[in-house]
């Protein structure tokens, strides 16, 4: 791990970034405070459907306004009109 402050990092930022796609790790401080790290990019797998079965909802209700959100939207005294 290199620690680098963040004037020399504006600096060399090419540099870093060079050191940093050959898998170091580098932390950039600010008055001697670690501030930032620099690290590889990993790249994350996206999963189509990957909730699929963890929600359920009730098919007959559903289409129906939710009370706690009318209220939010029209307060306690108008649930009836939307």
């Amino acid at each position: 791990m290199v620690i680098v402050d963040v004037h020399e990092a504006e600096k060399h930022l090419f540099q870093l970034l060079e050191r940093v796609s050959q898998g170091e790790r580098i932390v950039i401080c600010k008055d001697g405070q670690p501030v930032a790290d620099l690290v590889p990019h990993r790249r994350t797998r996206v999963i189509l459907g990957g909730l699929k079965g963890r929600f359920v909802y009730d098919d007959e209700t559903f289409d129906e306004p939710d009370p706690d959100i009318l209220r939010m939207f029209y307060g306690d005294d108008d649930l009836a009109t939307p």
